[in-house]
C-alpha cells in the first residue's frame, strides 16, 4: 500500500509540473505568417517507390552426387567465377571408397593400381556463374541430398514492394540500390521481374520484385540487407518551386507574384503544375524564371509586455489605489 502511495504521489508530482510549464509558455509565443519572395529555378523531380528487400541468387543451382560416397579433391573457392563444363569436385562413390582404403593398407603398388582400374567420379558445372557455398572438405562422407557446392549465374536485389505501390512498378524501371554494410555506394539498376503471388508478411500483402544491377559489386554477397529506390518517373532541368509557393483551390493551383507599386497587392496567378515531389513542384506554365514568387513561411516572435502566469504559484494580492497599511502619516 505505501509503494503504491507513493507511486501515485510521484505520477501527480509530474502531472503539476507539465501543467505548469503549458502555462508558462502560453501567450509567450505567437505564430505570424511571413512572406519572402523567391524565383523559380531549374532542377530535377523525381517520382520514386521506396522500398527494402535484401541480396539473393538470380538462380541458385544446387552441385548434388549422383552416388553417396567419399569427397576426394575440391577443385573451386566461394566467390571464384566457373564455366559450364568445368570440373568442380572429385569423389568415390562409396565401394570406390573402400576399395582403396584396403588398397592403401596394402602399399603404393595396390593403391596405384586400383586408381588406374576405379576412376573418381568428376562433378561438373552444368552452368556459368559463381561459386556462393563452398562447405565441404575432401575426405568427408556425402550422400546423394548433400548440396557440396552451390552455384549462382548472378546475384540481384529481391525487394519487397506494398500492394498499394506495386500498380507504380514496371518491368524496365530505373533503380537505385544501397547496402547498408556500403551505404555510401549507390549501384544502378533495372526492375527485372515481378512475381505474381503475393505473401503476407506482418499483416501486410507484398510483392516480390527482381532489381538487376548493372553491374554487379564485387563486395555483394547474398543476404546483405539493401534499400531500393524504383524511379517511377524522372523530370530533369525543369522549373520548380517549393510546396509552400504553390496554393491549390477548386482544382486549379496558383501563386501570389509581389505587387506593382507601393501600394498594389500581390497577384494570384495560375499556373499549371506537373510532377511533385515531397519538397518541390514542377511548374509547366504560368511563370518563368525571372519572375519572383512570394513563398510563405511561419515565424514566432515573443510578444512583449506579456507574462505567463503559474497557477500554481502563490500570486501577491493586487494593491489598491489609497488603501493603507504601513503608509506612512503626512
Amino acid at each position: 500500500m505505501k509503494k503504491n502511495k507513493f507511486l501515485w504521489i510521484i505520477i501527480v508530482v509530474i502531472a503539476v509540473v507539465i501543467i505548469a510549464g503549458l502555462f508558462m509558455l502560453k501567450g509567450s509565443k505567437t505564430v505570424e505568417k511571413v512572406y519572402k519572395t523567391i524565383n523559380p529555378v531549374r532542377g530535377e523531380i523525381k517520382l520514386v517507390v521506396t522500398t527494402t528487400g535484401d541480396v539473393q541468387p538470380q538462380n541458385r543451382l544446387q552441385v548434388m552426387p549422383p552416388v553417396s560416397g567419399r569427397i576426394d579433391k575440391i577443385l573451386v573457392k566461394e566467390g571464384e567465377l566457373v564455366k559450364a563444363g568445368q570440373t568442380l569436385v572429385m569423389m568415390s562413390s562409396s565401394d570406390r571408397a573402400a576399395i582403396l582404403d584396403i588398397a592403401r593398407a596394402q602399399g603404393n603398388k595396390s593403391m596405384k593400381a586400383w586408381n588406374d582400374v576405379y576412376k573418381p567420379i568428376p562433378l561438373i558445372a552444368p552452368i556459368s556463374g559463381q561459386v556462393i557455398v563452398s562447405q565441404m572438405q575432401p575426405g568427408q562422407t556425402v550422400g546423394m541430398a548433400d548440396a557440396i557446392v552451390v552455384l549462382s549465374n548472378r546475384l540481384i536485389v529481391q525487394a519487397q514492394v506494398d500492394e498499394t505501390d506495386i500498380g507504380k512498378v514496371q518491368i524496365g524501371q530505373d533503380a537505385t540500390i544501397s547496402l547498408d554494410a556500403y551505404p555510401d555506394t549507390v549501384i544502378r539498376a533495372k526492375v527485372d521481374h515481378i512475381y505474381y503471388e503475393s505473401k503476407v508478411v506482418n499483416n501486410v500483402t507484398i510483392y516480390n520484385v527482381d532489381i538487376l544491377p548493372d553491374r554487379v559489386p564485387d563486395f555483394f554477397r547474398s543476404g546483405m540487407s539493401a534499400n531500393v529506390d524504383i524511379i517511377q518517373q524522372d523530370h530533369k532541368g525543369v522549373l520548380t518551386l517549393p510546396i509552400d509557393a504553390v496554393k491549390r483551390e477548386d482544382g486549379k493551383a496558383f501563386v501570389y507574384v509581389p505587387a506593382v507599386g507601393e501600394n498594389g497587392r500581390p497577384e494570384k496567378r495560375e499556373v499549371i503544375t506537373g510532377l511533385t515531389d515531397d519538397n518541390n513542384v514542377e511548374i509547366v506554365s504560368g511563370v518563368t524564371e525571372n519572375e519572383a514568387v512570394m513563398q510563405q513561411t511561419q515565424a514566432y516572435s515573443i510578444q512583449k509586455g506579456q507574462q505567463s502566469v503559474n497557477p500554481f504559484m502563490p500570486q501577491r494580492a493586487p494593491r489598491i489605489p489609497g488603501a493603507g497599511g504601513g503608509g506612512r502619516a503626512h
